[in-house]
């Protein structure tokens, strides 16, 4: 790739099919490098392929596509230049789209009840005098805080515009008449989620709602009944005021309407062992009481807490179960767990997201690696699966795609090492040795994929090697993996990821005196913690690292908690001297290595902070520095940024290593 190939990233979102399985709708998207947005429309296809996709929409960026339960309307979220997603009505067979929302701040979630005559959908409600279109925010009231959570990386401020669920009932003919007017049903709670009950009167919402939500990550699902003449009041099906330790992230309600399925890590007993806990399955029967659904019982687990890591953005029933996406060595499999505890795998070796079902026929999106996203569609009683889509092919007919090839190795301790390596093409820059990239990735609770890579092919396009995995810490190995850095960051991780740099590296097409390293977030962290232990590396470009746990804590939105749980509390001089060992500010001292650091400036995941101090005390101390800072953008710059900025990223990253590892 070069940068100006962002324009060729079409990634496609969930798919929805039809009630009669015979179509699937699914918004393409793009960055769009003129207009400096991301664009988009929604495209219908037949689910035996048997026609190639044609548009339904074309707004500026339509997404979240919705089937009505008889197949006749298709909901979804429109968005206009500079605006926010609004809900829109259109016809299956095509048509005028209806627009039915005007919301300052905008829609998510949007789901058609399954009797059809109404929609809920979360929307954020901001306090009286705020985030006014045309207001003046340094007019606003000061804003009071008495929680730790009160703001979020890309959300802004969150204590004062908390998503809330509301409902709108469907008009008979969509499009006369006056817009239809929702209703609010619920009130001061930060709604995660939300599913439909079968009697379309209840609806189950994700939320914290307990005593103790502010100290803790536990998530719990009520039921409230969302009808005009109802009171509103959330009756718990899991109840952390009661004991519950779940984190749920997503419910959805059994076909045959016995009970709920729910996605949901353990948080333990204290609520905050959020550290490598497993996303797992499970079932939550219930009854019918005088006030509505009522939990039989507690959540049972059907997946493994240690080996089994789900994805929450990939959930939907089956007739005979759900579907799940399971994180895997650096693939996601699309999985159906049936009721009685069996599974079977539907898609394998790639990276599935998102997933809907009908009529026995599945379909869903997954990258690869040399597509950034197709829709694939699957026979359930057959297991056959069929590409619908070829969206990527004028990205891989621009001859700039170079495929992965696996690595697999031991550390110096015998613990295996997993990884993918990258190099040029020998058509253009010969047989090597070509100098070399270490990339780590951010989490470290998460995992580099086999799925296209803008990173990586961008580098590769230049004739850069490119070496990358999953360390001790990462997603996808099951929890131990993932646990083997609490309170030790900066060990057995560092060891791992220049044990993968070492196996690539013997390979002759690779040169070992001409090696690099960058990565972000905790990629960041674990780049600038190396460049602390060794000065082996030619250039580091450090990017929104977490640096200094210390001011972390008070400055990170999730501060309060990453940390502490992570390095340590530091409450003790021990302690204390325990955060110090795994923090690269406090060994700041030791670099030599040129850095680039690169930050953006409403970065709230890791302050922009973090990234001004590495980068003055390397100044300070003489060390060739650079800072490239984004305004207006996020700790996401990477993958959701403004798309120029993510091409002048792209430049920059290119120009620091031609002059330190020119090609």
């Amino acid at each position: 790739m070069i940068p100006a190939d962002l324009d060729l990233l079409h990634t496609p979102g969930v798919p929805a099919i039809s009630p009669d399985g015979r179509w699937t709708v699914v918004a393409r998207t793009a960055p769009d490098l003129a207009a400096d947005e991301y664009v988009g429309r929604l495209w219908r296809l037949p689910t035996d392929g048997s026609a190639a996709p044609t548009p339904l929409t074309r707004g500026h960026r339509d997404t979240a596509p919705r089937f009505s339960p008889d197949g006749r309307w298709i909901a979804f979220l429109r968005t206009e230049p500079k605006g926010r997603p609004q809900v829109f009505l259109v016809e299956a067979e095509g048509g005028e789209p209806v627009q039915l929302t005007e919301v300052p701040l905008g829609v998510s979630a949007l789901r058609f009840s399954p009797d059809g005559r109404m929609l809920a959908y979360l929307a954020r409600v901001p306090e009286e005098g705020r985030y006014l279109p045309d207001g003046d925010p340094a007019a606003e009231a000061p804003r009071h805080i008495t929680t730790y959570t009160y703001r979020g990386d890309g959300a802004g401020f969150t204590l004062d515009k908390k998503p809330q669920l509301f409902v709108i009932d469907l008009p008979a003919q969509p499009g006369e008449g006056d817009r239809p007017e929702a209703r609010q049903i619920t009130t001061d709670l930060e709604v995660n989620d939300v599913a439909w009950l079968a009697d379309s009167a209840h609806v189950a919402v994700v939320a914290a709602r307990h005593a103790g939500a502010d100290e803790d990550l536990r998530v719990d699902v009520s039921a409230v009944d969302v009808r005009p003449d109802a009171d509103h009041a959330l009756r718990p099906l899991t109840d952390a005021d009661q004991g519950s330790t779940l984190a749920v992230a997503a419910a959805l309600e059994a076909t045959d309407g016995s009970g709920l399925w729910l996605l949901a890590q353990d948080m333990g007993p204290n609520g905050r062992d959020f550290v490598a806990a497993q996303t797992g399955l499970f079932r939550l029967p219930l009854t019918d009481g005088a006030d509505g659904p009522r939990a039989d019982g507690v959540p049972l687990r059907l997946t493994d807490a240690d080996a089994v890591d789900l994805d929450p953005g990939t959930f939907a029933a089956t007739e005979d179960g759900v579907l799940v996406g399971e994180l895997d060595r650096g693939t996601v499999r699309l999985r159906e767990i049936r009721r009685d505890g069996s599974s079977r795998d539907l898609l394998t070796g790639l990276v599935a997201h998102g997933a809907d079902q009908a009529r026995g026929t599945v379909v869903t999106s997954a990258a690869g690696p040399l597509t950034s996203g197709e829709v694939h569609a699957i026979d359930l009683s057959t297991g056959v699966e069929r590409r619908l889509t070829d969206w990527s092919a004028p990205l891989r007919e621009t001859g700039r795609l170079r495929a992965p090839r696996e690595l697999n190795g031991t550390a110096p301790d015998g613990y295996p090492v997993h990884g993918w390596l990258v190099t040029p093409d020998p058509e253009r820059f010969g047989a090597g040795p070509h100098p070399t990239i270490l990339m780590i990735h951010g989490g470290p609770y998460a995992q580099y994929t086999v799925g296209l890579f803008d990173e990586v092919q961008t580098l590769a396009e230049r004739g850069y090697a490119v070496v990358y995995g999953n360390p001790r810490g990462a997603a996808g190995y099951g929890r131990e993996h993932g646990r083997s850095i609490r309170q030790a960051f900066g060990t057995v991780d560092a060891v791992d990821v220049l044990a993968l740099l070492d196996l690539a590296l013997t390979d002759q097409a690779l040169d070992g005196e001409r090696v690099g390293v960058m990565g972000g977030s905790y990629g960041g962290y674990m780049t600038a913690w190396l460049t602390t232990q060794t000065d082996r590396f030619q250039a580091a470009i450090v990017e929104r690292g977490f640096l200094d746990p210390v001011s972390f804590v008070g400055s990170s939105d999730i501060g309060w908690f990453f940390g502490l749980e992570y390095l340590g509390d530091g409450d003790t001089d021990a302690d204390r001297a325990a955060v110090a060992a795994q923090s690269p500010m406090a060994q700041v001292h030791r670099v030599t290595t040129p850095t680039l650091v690169i930050h953006s400036e409403q970065d709230w995941r890791c302050p922009v902070e973090q990234g001004q101090r590495w980068f003055v005390e390397l100044k300070r101390r003489g060390v060739p520095a650079e800072l490239l800072l984004f305004p207006g953008e996020g700790h996401e710059l990477t993958r959701s940024g403004r798309p120029q900025h993510r091409k002048v990223r792209f430049d920059h990253v290119l120009r620091w290593w031609s002059e330190h590892l020119p090609v």
